[in-house]
């Protein structure tokens, strides 16, 4: 399902859509599209995106190709999804240690358009981090490693 959705495959193109993106919330999916819950992941972007259209625009973005962002994001896991507003991170308390990705597979196609709407409101608003809609059992659990601490 990753050819439904349009692939960023290097440093230059992933800063000009951050930097270009305005008023929209841009997804940006980490991972890889060889991937099972990788493509789980696109199947259910690229069903939803028709939906998101007016509050967001969404990436595919292959961790071997820009790994630069790969090592800025900390993406040990895949897929991993970023979320920017105005070239703006977003975070998102997701009841983890880590509010700056989603880490895993959304279990529905309604969970991703209800993070999206939450995360474009409090971008309107000028909020930089939100509070997750989620229920904590729809959100993957993992433990964080740090490396080199």
């Amino acid at each position: 399902m990753s050819f439904l959705l349009p692939t960023l495959s290097s440093k230059k193109e992933v800063d000009n859509v951050i930097r270009n993106t305005e008023d929209l919330v841009l997804v940006l999916r980490f991972g890889r599209s060889s991937d099972s819950s990788c493509l789980l992941l696109d199947d259910i972007l690229a069903k939803a995106a028709p939906d998101l259209a007016n509050m967001a625009i969404i990436y595919l973005v292959d961790i071997d190709k820009v790994p630069v962002y790969t090592q800025y994001f900390d993406i040990s896991l895949i897929p991993s999804t970023v979320f920017f507003f105005n070239a703006q991170h977003m975070k998102v308390d997701w009841g983890s240690p880590d509010h700056t990705k989603f880490v895993g597979s959304f279990k529905q196609k309604q969970h991703l358009i209800d993070v999206v709407e939450v995360i474009y409101r409090g971008a309107m608003k000028g909020k930089v981090m939100v509070t997750s809609p989620l229920d904590p059992s729809d959100i993957p659990k993992y433990q964080l490693i740090y490396k080199d601490i």
